[in-house]
């Protein structure tokens, strides 16, 4: 059985690597090598197929990739390896925001580290309607959008909310299900977090890290449009200001 193809998170950990390596590729005899190919062995991710393939994410085939990842940089003075199409997109998102892809990676080990990654159930919207995933990655996709969902934290963040005497509204477009629904939206809300996925990392989610939004206003913020899957209210916001008038 041939190993699945390299995903975004695993791509997301290797370019960082090679990143920190000088856009150098890594050899297989290098110690960083070996910890790459446990770490990304161990990844909730491509189901039974990473135990069935018997080189899945080996030494060698995670060499091999930081040689396509540091091969094809812009800047690269020899002759690139052919690599992949999604290799090329992860190239260029470390090129164009090399900070906020390094932090991805970095929240993505922590999570692992922490094991808090391997305990979230997969979400049904973790990739897009296209199976394509974040730029951050899948898995911190579905570590996201599990917090959101914790009846929990909701919960208490209206709680919150009620106390301060804050109205339940969507903080975007103002939309208050009581008062269009009556008694059937009373107390009823979405909350979503007002932090970017890479920044959001493995800390417990506090309250003041979640806002109110509506339904329509809360699909948009995590649609894919324009290379980004994830919005903060005040980024939709400043789209919805900036929308034309439809009649």
């Amino acid at each position: 059985m041939r190993s699945p193809n390299w995903s975004r998170d695993e791509l997301l950990l290797a370019c960082a690597l090679v990143v920190a390596n000088d856009w150098k590729e890594l050899r297989e005899n290098d110690p960083r090598v070996q910890d790459l190919s446990d770490l990304l062995r161990s990844l909730p991710l491509h189901g039974e197929a990473r135990h069935k393939a018997p080189n899945f994410r080996s030494v060698g085939s995670v060499s091999h990739k930081t040689t396509d990842l540091a091969s094809n940089h812009p800047e690269y003075a020899g002759s690139p390896t052919k690599g992949g199409k999604l290799d090329h997109q992860v190239i260029a998102d470390f090129v164009a925001r090399p900070d906020e892809m390094l932090e991805a990676a970095s929240a993505l080990r922590n999570g692992v580290d922490s094991g808090e990654l391997y305990l979230v159930p997969e979400q049904p919207d973790e990739t897009d309607e296209d199976s394509h995933s974040a730029p951050e990655g899948r898995l911190l996709t579905r570590w996201a959008l599990y917090r959101e969902r914790s009846p929990v934290l909701r919960r208490k963040k209206i709680t919150q909310a009620q106390r301060r005497g804050q109205p339940l509204q969507c903080t975007v477009c103002s939309f208050d299900f009581a008062r269009v629904y009556g008694g059937l939206g009373a107390g009823f809300i979405e909350v979503h977090h007002v932090l970017p996925l890479h920044q959001a990392g493995p800390r417990e989610t506090r309250l003041d890290d979640l806002a109110f939004l509506c339904a329509n206003c809360h699909r948009m913020c995590h649609r894919t449009h324009d290379g980004m899957t994830w919005r903060t209210p005040s980024e939709l916001r400043e789209l919805l200001a900036s929308a034309p008038a439809h009649s």
